[in-house]
């Protein structure tokens, strides 16, 4: 029986999902979605950059992508924001995230970093990216019909794949971290470059982005300049 006042620690899986979001798309919203779906994820846990490091400083200032990403959310049971990077004010960097929500769950709570194929072979550029797996699984979105292949991925990345591949279903009943799965999802053409382009030369977004985050650009006038707010 556990003492009164203390609470057990949850030890479901949770997905991670940071980003900039700059701004939120439904690209983003169909790969936490299927990624809940076909990895068993309870909850993906949304976390917007406040001051990415390792690309360039985003268009938009982090309050209006933190809000975008609120407004994108609504009404999806499965989807949380955690808003500390952004109110931090700190850089964001994947692993100190990573320590913070480990340290919040717990040792045995299995955590999921979701990332894009892209942003999987970039990898090794990542600030301490080797520690990533101590603190959680990682799993991989890919095209159908297009998997991950190791011997295309940069060449500190490849003794890591081959190492750690493994089946999200095992993975995630008995390991806190450390694997790495990828799984298909539908193929949407959707970037966030394409839509500041697209925005910023007056054009409409319908049916890229969700309405409240439409509504919320055009009451803001975000992403008018090209070069910035």
């Amino acid at each position: 029986m556990k003492k009164p006042g203390r609470s057990m620690p949850d030890t479901k899986p949770l997905g991670i999902f940071g980003g900039t979001f700059d701004p939120v798309h439904l690209g983003h919203l169909r790969l936490a979605e299927e990624a809940a779906e076909l990895l068993g994820l309870p909850n993906v846990r949304w976390i917007p950059a406040g001051q990415p490091r390792h690309r360039k400083a985003p268009q938009e200032a982090a309050i209006h992508r933190l809000r975008m990403v609120q407004l994108a959310l609504v009404g999806n049971p499965r989807f949380s924001v955690d808003a500390s990077e952004v109110d931090s004010g700190e850089a964001s960097y994947t692993v100190p995230t990573l320590e913070r929500v480990r340290s919040e769950r717990g040792l045995r709570a299995p955590l999921v970093l979701l990332l894009g194929a892209d942003a999987y072979a970039g990898l090794p550029t990542w600030h301490r990216w080797q520690e990533i797996f101590s603190l959680a699984h990682v799993a991989i979105a890919h095209r159908p019909g297009y998997p991950v292949e190791p011997d295309a991925l940069p060449p500190a990345l490849v003794a890591e794949h081959r190492q750690r591949a493994g089946e999200a279903e095992e993975s995630l009943k008995g390991l806190p971290a450390g694997k790495i799965f990828t799984f298909a999802m539908t193929p949407l053409a959707i970037s966030a470059t394409q839509l500041r382009q697209l925005l910023a030369a007056g054009r409409s977004p319908r049916y890229l982005l969700p309405q409240p985050v439409i509504d919320y650009i055009e009451l803001h006038n975000l992403y008018r300049n090209p070069n910035g707010s």
